[in-house]
């Protein structure tokens, strides 16, 4: 109550008037005045807690930095970290106090960081307007992007062109965008049938094991599954990856030929013939479905 009688003054002007050295005015400032390169760093986090705390949410301030995350309590046996739309969530056992878990949360400041912003960077690209289909655009091929083309003269049908790398639809012109869109998945259907069964031949024989049949896919979840009696279905999507990545999804699908399980022993499968699989892997894993051509 006493600062209520200090007139014309805030209490940070009062303390710094009676109360504290000039030298260690920083001490104070340190929540107001941080450095421009460390919020650069970090956008995700406030330098200053201008809005309060969502329902559920906690604050921690991290060096000159505050962050607001989320705690659930949960079974678990360890704290685990979650980046989402909505920041970090936290999930810790019962038992461990916030204290401890804020501690964590300081251990792992670089990475949290680090996954806000490209958590960030995916949400501002969602906002991104979709692939036109159009002469022009360019459409993902094995990694690459390739120029759309399309004339009305000639026979119809599509044809590649690696010296370009432009892909030439033949169409009427009075033909839609989705009669467009499935001239082209049939295309990249096509090309997907024809390399999957020379990548499976190829790694089929490195493993040392064989399959039935293959086909393709259209799951919306998978890239490729594989049945104990040895039916193959990879993704027709992943032509629009690198070879790496094709790569994988056919040796991890043929090694299932000799673990139907995921164990150490079928990564090691994996290894033994794709040595640089985490790679892959994690492309795969944080790939944006939304960068995806819609058909």
């Amino acid at each position: 109550m006493i600062f209520k009688k200090i007139s014309g003054m805030s209490i940070r002007q009062f303390l710094r008037k009676k109360f504290v050295d000039p030298n260690q005015l920083s001490l104070l400032d340190t929540f107001a005045d941080a450095d421009s390169s460390a919020a650069h760093a970090s956008p995700q986090a406030s330098t200053v807690p201008e809005t309060p705390i969502p329902a559920n949410h906690r604050r921690i301030y991290l060096d000159t930095h505050y962050l607001d995350y989320r705690l659930l309590r949960s079974k678990r046996r360890t704290i685990g970290f979650l980046i989402d739309d909505d920041g970090l969530r936290v999930t810790a056992p019962r038992w461990v106090t916030v204290t401890e878990i804020e501690s964590a949360i300081k251990a792992k400041q670089p990475w949290i960081f680090r996954k806000i912003n490209e958590q960030r960077e995916r949400s501002v690209r969602r906002l991104q307007p979709p692939m036109e289909w159009r002469d022009g655009a360019k459409l993902p091929y094995l990694g690459s992007d390739i120029t759309l083309r399309i004339a009305d003269r000639g026979s119809l049908g599509a044809r590649f062109d690696e010296s370009t790398s432009e892909l030439h639809i033949h169409l009427p012109a009075s033909s839609t965008e989705q009669q467009l869109k499935d001239r082209v998945q049939g295309w990249l259907q096509s090309e997907a049938k024809r390399l999957f069964a020379e990548r499976l031949e190829i790694y089929a024989a490195k493993l040392g094991v064989s399959y039935q049949r293959f086909s393709l896919s259209s799951a919306s979840t998978q890239w490729g599954s594989c049945t104990a009696d040895g039916r193959i279905r990879l993704n027709w999507r992943l032509v629009h990856f690198a070879l790496p990545n094709i790569d994988y999804v056919v040796a991890h699908e043929l090694s299932h030929l000799r673990e139907m399980n995921h164990g150490p022993q079928f990564w090691a499968t994996v290894q033994s013939v794709l040595p640089e699989f985490e790679s892959a892997r994690k492309a795969l894993r944080d790939h944006e479905r939304e960068k995806l051509p819609n058909f």
